[in-house]
């Protein structure tokens, strides 16, 4: 386990904005940063990075938290993973304390895969330049091809001995796992149980993904075996830690350049990607023989907007080029296509001209995607008929994925002109092609906002007579309590509207008593409980003055003035993790130097972390309406004490609710003691209620 003092400090040192832009392109907006989110199909940005209280959160999906839970998501990775990760990153040693044989068992497979992922790279790096074989087959390659050693260095090419397992015996040699030698794919298992090296006698291509990480590899056969062989490069298979669908090769080496360019360059080829950056040019990236799909393009449009398809002039590139571009149009990517001269790839082609020939080249020669494909289809369609019909509602198609409507416009103007054709036909043709996107994205943003609400108002809860969870969902209803107001999400505190409202000093009310309501909790309680740790997660620590039962003044926290309200009314939250992180900020509210947010967001029980920056991030705010004289401090108290009078109030009426419910029960109706006690309790309850609704402003009643 890591100590706590360790998380701290690594927490502490991973500043959000630099975790986050290394996998999002973030712009500065006020005093937050905001982009797309990473995390879903996010059109416009609604990912939010607050610096000052060093958490991220999307406000469309739900996600975020702090550098840790990002790094998470991101990776796949644990808790643990996770805070490794970045104590590599700026530096951190991690001394763990001794680990059980139990968690020993439980060490993440992934860490493990990544480990020995990254050994090989080493390994077939060093082979190549070490090895006299990899000298004289591996390296001889890659310079016949006329890449320079930094081109070498820089993707980490290496070359697999013509050996069936000599990779596999110095990683059981060096203390590799098997298992995991498998599971990545560097070595195949037999019938018999033995194993061998995939990539044998192959240049090695590491896929190194947007962290860095080396997830997969590429193997290319050389000398005579490529005449005649139908596989020249062979992949890592999916695994764990790869999905050959979600990466883009050069990705890692390319990113920067192409955030600071905005504009990404594809191409087909591991050689073609290395040739454009000896050439000088390093925002490309390959797919790889994959057709392109929605999740590289999400990949790359966290970075840009822009993307050139890059491709050779023969009739393979020109279906390579015309392939996948509406997902890309849809994505609302601006998209060009550049076919070069016959007999050229993009590794042939850089090898013959400078960065600065190459990028003159490409402006003058690159056209749109719709008037590419226009004058593509146009040709063979020539005069008949029918294809010239099938050619437009092609096009038409395409035109309507396009999200801009300028650039829609934009489009069928000069389709018309090229097809000669009336451009009301071809508007309405993409309109009618247009609603019946928007209304299958209409039904489909539904479902992800129910998905979404699900993920961000979903609470556990104890089951019936248990402590465990039952994982219910809830949320606050709009009749109980009235809605937020919506306001950026850097604002001083979460909470909702409210009127003024008295200052209730601890124990102000008739004592309750142990109340009998069930463990099932409502949406109400989940509502006002989460309110109530919004404020204790950001001021829990903070001094607040009050008044005691002898209307002395007196000092107390924020957390220990709610902990105590309820203690004194005999009232416990419904939420066990509620609970725990109140128990928790009450304990250690007195260590010296504690603040409540940085305590939650740092703790080891990733529940309490995640929860934390959830609260801390919220983008609603109290409302001052006519308070303006009032403080934020006294702003705090009168809200608070109106959230509690609020949370008393819904236990009273649950209890009314049962009581009532109770007096219908036949053992009750044939119990007269049982039935008087039951009658008792009402009307006990029913006077508490009054006297709540008059420090509530008249707002409940009895029923």
């Amino acid at each position: 386990m890591i100590p706590q003092s360790t998380i701290d400090r690594i927490v502490d040192a991973a500043n959000i904005v630099d975790v986050v832009s290394d996998y999002v392109t973030l712009r500065r907006a006020g005093a937050s940063y905001k982009g797309l989110c990473p995390f879903h199909d996010d059109k416009t940005p609604s990912f939010s990075v607050s610096p000052a209280r060093g958490v991220c959160k999307c406000f469309s999906c739900g996600k975020g938290g702090n550098s840790v839970h990002f790094i998470m998501e991101m990776e796949q990775m644990s808790y643990v993973e996770a805070l490794k990760h970045l104590a590599k990153k700026y530096g951190i040693p991690v001394e763990e304390e001794e680990m059980t044989d139990e968690q020993r068992q439980r060490m993440n497979e992934r860490e493990s895969m990544f480990a020995v992922n990254e050994w090989a790279a080493k390994y077939f790096s060093q082979t190549m330049m070490n090895n006299q074989d990899g000298r004289a087959i591996g390296l001889a390659y890659f310079r016949s091809r006329g890449f320079r050693d930094d081109i070498i260095a820089k993707f980490r090419l290496g070359f697999c001995l013509d050996s069936p397992d000599a990779m596999s015996k110095e990683a059981k040699a060096k203390g590799y796992n098997e298992k995991y030698l498998v599971d990545t794919g560097l070595c195949v298992k037999r019938d018999n149980g033995t194993i061998y090296d995939r990539f044998r006698g192959r240049a090695m291509f590491p896929w190194v993904a947007v962290n860095g990480k080396v997830v997969a590899f590429g193997g290319r056969v050389l000398d005579s075996r490529t005449k005649g062989v139908n596989q020249k490069y062979v992949n890592s298979p999916d695994s764990l830690i790869y999905h050959k669908a979600n990466e883009l090769y050069g990705i890692f080496q390319a990113k920067k350049q192409i955030a600071k360019e905005d504009m990404v360059y594809m191409v087909e080829g591991y050689t073609d990607v290395l040739a454009m950056h000896q050439c000088g040019i390093e925002n490309v990236v390959a797919n790889s023989g994959t057709a392109l799909n929605e999740a590289q393009i999400h990949l790359l449009h966290r970075f840009t907007n822009n993307i050139t398809l890059l491709y050779d002039g023969d009739e393979a590139g020109i279906h390579a080029a015309t392939r996948s571009t509406d997902m890309l149009l849809a994505e609302g990517m601006n998209v060009k296509i550049l076919l070069l001269p016959d007999g050229d790839d993009p590794d042939s082609f850089s090898r013959k001209h400078n960065a600065q020939e190459f990028k003159e080249y490409v402006a003058a020669h690159q056209t749109d995607f719709i008037l590419f494909k226009t004058n593509l289809l146009l040709k063979d369609a020539q005069r008949d008929p029918i294809k010239r019909a099938q050619l437009t509602e092609d096009i038409v198609k395409s035109i309507a994925v396009i999200p801009d409507e300028i650039i829609r416009s934009t489009y069928v103007h000069e389709c018309a002109e090229i097809l000669n054709m009336d451009k009301a036909i071809l508007m309405r043709g993409a309109n009618k092609n247009r609603a019946a996107i928007l209304e299958n994205m209409k039904k489909e943003a539904q479902r992800e906002r129910e998905r979404a609400e699900r993920q961000t108002l979903s609470i556990t809860l104890p089951r019936d007579g248990e402590g465990t969870p039952s994982g219910e969902q809830g949320n606050m209803s709009p009749t109980e309590v009235q809605p937020p107001i919506s306001t950026p999400e850097d604002d001083a505190f979460s909470s909702l509207t409210s009127e003024q409202t008295p200052n209730i000093p601890n124990g102000s009310l008739p004592i309750m008593g142990e109340m009998s309501y069930g463990q099932r909790g409502s949406e109400r309680f989940i509502g006002l409980e989460r309110l109530m740790m919004t404020l204790i997660t950001r001021y829990g620590e903070q001094i607040i003055e009050g008044k005691d039962e002898n209307n002395e003044p007196t000092q107390t926290t924020l957390a220990e003035y709610v902990q105590g309200d309820l203690d004194y009314d005999g009232i416990a939250l419904r939420s066990p993790l509620y609970a725990k992180m109140l128990e928790l900020v009450c304990q250690h509210v007195h260590d010296e130097g504690f603040i409540a947010s940085k305590f939650l967001l740092n703790n080891q029980d990733e529940n309490i972390s995640r929860e934390a920056a959830d609260l801390v991030s919220d983008r609603y705010q109290l409302s001052k309406g006519n308070q303006m004289e009032k403080t934020e401090e006294e702003l705090k108290v009168d809200y608070l004490s109106r959230l509690l009078l609020d949370y008393k109030n819904a236990v009273i009426e649950e209890e009314l609710k049962q009581c009532n419910a109770d007096l219908t029960r036949p053992e009750v109706i044939a119990d007269t003691d049982l039935m008087l006690d039951t009658m008792r309790r009402i009307k006990e309850l029913g006077e508490i209620q009054r006297q709540l609704a008059k420090l509530l402003g008249d707002r409940v009643v009895a029923k």
